[in-house]
């Protein structure tokens, strides 16, 4: 079975605008190495940042999203899941793993996420973590 992966923000940020190895991780799901499950939240933040921080105009965040959108499932979720209480923000990418029958989570949050080590048997990784099973 092919681990199911939820890319938190900062890794799709990061391998979308710079490449390395977030965008190494990111090519796993391209050639259908992971499946990639993500949800129009996490999207919404994604586009935002692009926008705000990089100064992306509204169609080439589009026509980023579109690639993301590629090599995507996107799941509904309801925002009701409150599990990171140090930054409710992160709550949208621990429902999306539930939501989507998530392996992994791969970010690069070294505040919030990643010292939770797992959720729900959802393991939660490095981008270069991930990379290392392959």
């Amino acid at each position: 079975m092919r681990p199911i992966v939820v890319y938190d923000t900062n890794v799709l940020i990061s391998g979308m605008i710079w490449g390395g190895v977030p965008y190494n991780c990111l090519e796993l799901a391209q050639r259908n190495r992971v499946e990639a499950v993500t949800c129009s939240e996490i999207l919404d933040e994604f586009s935002e940042k692009l926008m705000t921080k990089f100064n992306a105009s509204a169609s080439r965040t589009s026509e980023i999203v579109g690639e993301l959108l590629n090599f995507h499932q996107l799941v509904k979720i309801t925002n009701q899941l409150k599990s990171v209480t140090a930054d409710p923000d992160d709550d949208k990418i621990i429902e999306c793993a539930v939501v989507g029958g998530a392996t992994h989570i791969v970010t690069g949050d070294k505040k919030h996420l990643l010292p939770l080590g797992s959720y729900q048997g959802i393991l939660i990784v490095r981008a270069a973590d991930l990379l290392a099973q392959f």
